[in-house]
């Protein structure tokens, strides 16, 4: 059935008020006053349509090709589109052949932004790795948001040095540091992926040097207790006291401890498997009286002895949320010192509890090379196939001695509190 005619100048109200025909099959047709052959098309069901009516390339007739439906596209886009395509059609273009091929430029160039290549080093490459959560989160932070759209080969120099001038205004040079180094790491594996891609990064962009980056931050006693009875009291998940008292009394790594799973404890021997160690051979660590009184036991109702230790969601999952939970600590501690009126503690990492507990060990006469291999370190000189269970008693004395020293740190005997083995969580 023929539409039925109307010309006026649209507006949003007008075409909002436009009511369907009531004949089945009827189509109210309104053109725009201000754009030739532009209007709105309204069927018997309700629908309504942006549409240009003119002769197109190659035809001999006038017709209809839709621009947008109404709500999906606002008026005065559809306006300015149908404007568009007069154009092109006064120039002798086909606008639909013109839109399918900057749709498939948008398509080819949307392959080819950063982020895009980011998806691909992450699943391929960064998902392999321990520190995975790490990257994943300076590039979400700190790299997708400034070049995240920009396709590899419009990428300059210049937007590098400003993404990095922002992250270093924002979390300070260290950090700006390592966002440089997984974007030199993603793009060196695009680079070996990709004939016509050059990186952008190149030497002169660090903000820092090596041995200033090194951190050389060791807790004090005072530091210590103050941490301790913050996690007393401080908004963090359950598990969250046990897990950085575990840090301390073991010297591992951020990760480690969190991944640590009862398949890997055999009385009070905790074996980390080389696949998630940084020196990828095996590290066993005997666990003294209160680090194994962290583990606790199995969450009720878990199957199987392969639950993970330190878990929000009983057992299934590792422990995850470390920013949060520090946010939590540290503002409880900074609560602690201020009532006492002492200044605010110094910024600490949880693996400053790692060097921490290596000078504890020193400070507990613990022999160098005992601490050394306590550490996880392999000692220069060792036979090339090396013996997990090698100098499994004095590693075993060298943690207890390290325990005793936290006990005491924690709760000094000049407090009446008799010392015991283990820690304070």
């Amino acid at each position: 059935m023929p539409a039925k005619k109307h010309r006026k100048e649209l507006t949003v109200t007008m075409v909002s008020k436009l009511k369907a025909p009531i004949e089945t099959g009827a189509r109210l047709w309104v053109a725009d006053l201000l754009v030739p052959g532009f209007g709105v098309r309204v069927t018997d069901k309700g629908s309504k349509t942006y549409v240009l009516r003119t002769r197109y390339p190659g035809e001999v007739n006038a017709s209809r090709r839709e621009i947008g439906k109404v709500g999906e596209i606002e008026l005065t886009d559809a306006r300015d589109k149908a404007r568009g395509w007069l154009k092109l059609i006064a120039e002798g273009k086909n606008p639909a052949e013109v839109e399918t091929k900057k749709r498939d430029v948008q398509i080819e160039r949307d392959a080819t932004t950063v982020n895009a290549i980011l998806d691909h080093f992450v699943k391929r490459h960064a998902s392999k790795l321990r520190s995975e959560d790490q990257i994943t989160s300076a590039l979400d932070h700190y790299v997708r948001p400034w070049i995240g759209g920009t396709s590899i080969y419009d990428l300059k120099r210049r937007q590098i040095v400003e993404m990095l001038d922002a992250v270093e205004d924002k979390a300070g040079p260290v950090m700006a540091d390592r966002v440089l180094a997984h974007v030199r790491k993603a793009f060196n594996w695009q680079t070996a992926r990709d004939d016509d891609f050059l990186s952008p990064v190149v030497r002169g962009m660090a903000r820092t040097k090596p041995k200033e980056r090194a951190r050389q931050r060791v807790l004090t006693d005072d530091e210590i207790r103050d941490i301790w009875r913050a996690l007393e009291t401080a908004d963090v998940p359950s598990c969250y006291p046990r897990y950085v008292t575990m840090l301390l009394l073991t010297m591992t790594r951020r990760n480690e401890s969190a991944d640590m799973n009862a398949a890997e404890i055999e009385g009070d021997l905790w074996t980390i498997p080389g696949e998630r160690y940084k020196n990828k051979l095996d590290h066993v660590i005997p666990l003294s009286p209160g680090a194994k009184a962290l583990i606790g036991t199995k969450p009720k109702g878990f199957k199987g002895n392969t639950w993970f230790v330190f878990s929000t969601t009983d057992g299934r999952r590792p422990f995850s949320g470390f920013s949060k939970a520090k946010v939590s600590l540290d503002s409880e501690i900074a609560k602690l010192r201020k009532a006492e009126g002492r200044a605010k503690m110094p910024r600490w990492t949880l693996h400053d509890l790692r060097r921490t507990a290596r000078t504890l060990m020193s400070r507990a006469k613990v022999p160098e090379d005992h601490a050394e291999r306590a550490m996880g370190h392999v000692i220069a000189g060792v036979r090339g196939t090396y013996d997990r269970y090698s100098f499994l008693e004095e590693k075993r004395d060298a943690f207890q001695k390290l325990a005793d020293l936290v006990t005491i740190i924690i709760k000094p005997p000049t407090d009446n509190v008799v010392p015991f083995a283990g820690a304070v969580h």
